[in-house]
């Protein structure tokens, strides 16, 4: 339990880099920060591949459809999806969207794997979901208000931040009940390894949609202008993206999986919490700025929701 959960603590902080990327780089559009990220996850899993070639020749054909699976709708399509919604409406509001993964996670996955993981008693497990939900409104309070001042416009490109950002749950309350399905099922597998063969398929779809991009842009350029392959800063870009892949999907990915096969489907998803909390620390750094009272207090609740939360054991269900 505590190297399971200690194991999704790094995955959050890992995971919290992504919410910042698109803030940093704001001139890229989504769909280059995506196929830009997932070339670098790509890459940097070709060398990681030889290191772990015992353990991926193991692999059948249904383990690779599998992990393809995994990285088109996890990977790819919620990365696109986050930060077509961040670029929209800023951090804050997408991490709070976000931020409700621990408790649709830990609803969808009692009533769904209950029979393979236990059931979490619902009496002991709705105060922590409580909890954490209380702690969610606390600190996007602010983000809130603020949203109800603004502009027709404002709201509306915040609208449809909500909307993508509501689809990137949706990607990612399927990620890890499907992942986690798979690796409580090859308990013998190695979680670096099944991370590695995610990144090893996620790699031609980066590059077949990094070369849609390019045509695209190139096709819609005025006369005579080029194109710049890496944006107007290259050496920012790779740098970010090599940084992102790296940590966020190989590193960050690996610490999941290893959580995943220590802690029932019910209870990793919700040490989610922690992706959220790094991400508001990560954006509070980046603004320069303390976050104010309520904010506090909204970390504090979901951190007391994590801690009794993982206190719940599951039930064997007959």
């Amino acid at each position: 339990m505590g190297a399971g959960v200690a194991f999704a603590l790094m995955a959050g902080l890992m995971w919290g880099l992504v919410f910042v990327g698109p803030l940093l780089l704001p001139e890229y559009p989504p769909v280059l920060h995506t196929v830009g990220r997932y070339t670098a996850f790509g890459l940097i899993a070709l060398p990681l591949a030889w290191w772990d070639r015992a353990e991926l020749r193991r692999l059948t054909r249904a383990d690779w459809t599998e992990a393809l699976k995994l990285s088109a709708v996890g990977n790819f399509l919620y990365y696109l999806l986050l930060a077509s919604a961040i670029q929209r409406a800023g951090a804050p509001l997408p991490t709070m969207i976000i931020g409700t993964l621990p408790v649709v996670i830990a609803i969808t996955a009692n009533l769904r794997n209950h029979a393979s993981d236990g059931q979490l008693p619902w009496r002991r497990l709705t105060p922590a979901l409580l909890v954490i939900l209380a702690g969610i409104a606390c600190v996007n309070q602010v983000e809130v208000e603020a949203l109800s001042r603004g502009s027709a416009a404002e709201r509306t490109r915040y609208l449809w931040g909500a909307v993508l950002a509501a689809g990137a749950v949706a990607c990612w309350t399927w990620y890890p009940l499907r992942n986690g399905d798979w690796m409580r099922a090859h308990p013998e597998r190695n979680a670096r390894a099944w991370a590695t063969a995610q990144g090893l398929v996620t790699l031609p779809l980066a590059l077949l949609g990094y070369a849609a991009y390019l045509a695209w842009a190139m096709a819609s350029a005025p006369a005579g202008a080029v194109v710049a392959p890496l944006g107007p800063r290259p050496w920012a870009f790779a740098g970010l993206m090599v940084a992102i892949g790296l940590f966020a999907s190989w590193l960050g990915t690996l610490c999941w999986n290893a959580a995943s096969q220590r802690l029932p489907t019910a209870l990793v998803g919700q040490l989610i919490v922690f992706e959220t909390l790094a991400a508001l620390l990560y954006a509070f750094v980046l603004r320069g700025m303390w976050p104010g009272g309520m904010t506090l207090l909204g970390i504090g609740l979901l951190v007391t929701g994590v801690l009794v939360a993982v206190r719940v054991r599951p039930m064997a269900v007959a």
